[in-house]
Order: structure tokens, then C-alpha cells, then sequence
């Protein structure tokens, strides 16, 4: 889940405008926050620690999840695929493991 989507989740689950996260971030205006919460932005760490602080999460929930996004080892099309591959059941996530295994033991050689 992008963090965006995260903070947005736990803003709502809260009860907190932009404006009322805002006031607990240092050096973060409600334009700010908004634009965090929009996926245009991303916080940087002392607003990350403000944030979990502001939720009541662990820091390295967000943590990990910015790092997740911004991680060059991961191609978009690699982040679309965790993503469905997050949304599944068990025993979906089983079947579309063995899929992509198959796959990758018969992909033709290159020349």
C-alpha cells in the first residue's frame, strides 16, 4: 500500500484533517500535509517520526513502507505485482507462486 494511502487510512481512522495533522509536524503546513496525503509529496524522517507519533505507530511502519516505494531494485511493474499479489487470499497467494515459478523454470533461453 503506498504511504499516501496509509496516512490517508490512518488519518481517517483518527478523525484528522490535514489541518489537525499539520499542527503536530514541525516545519509542516496543512498544504503540506495535503500533498502527503495526495501522494504528491513524500515527508522526510523527523516528519515520519511527527506522523507516527501523531497515529500511534510504530515509525517503521511508515518507514518501511516509504522505503518499499523508493527501493531501485523494484521496477513499477514489480510494485503492481505485490500489490495484486497483497489483495489475494492464501491460497491464492499459493496458486499464483506456483504459476510464476513454472514460468520462470520454462522461460526460453536467450542467445
Amino acid at each position: 500500500m503506498p504511504i499516501a494511502t496509509t496516512l490517508r487510512l490512518l488519518a481517517k481512522a483518527r478523525g484528522l484533517s490535514a489541518t489537525d495533522i499539520a499542527t503536530a509536524i514541525p516545519r509542516a503546513g496543512a498544504a503540506t500535509v495535503s500533498a502527503w496525503l495526495r501522494g504528491e509529496k513524500l515527508p522526510g524522517k523527523d516528519q515520519l517520526d511527527a506522523l507516527a507519533r501523531t497515529f500511534g505507530v510504530p515509525a517503521g511502519a511508515l518507514l518501511a513502507e516509504l522505503a518499499s516505494q523508493l527501493d531501485p531494485a523494484r521496477t513499477k511493474g514489480e510494485h503492481d505485482l505485490l500489490a495484486a499479489y497483497r489483495a489475494l487470499n492464501t491460497r491464492q497467494q499459493g496458486a499464483l507462486l506456483e504459476v510464476a515459478r513454472s514460468m520462470a523454470e520454462h522461460r526460453p533461453r536467450k542467445r
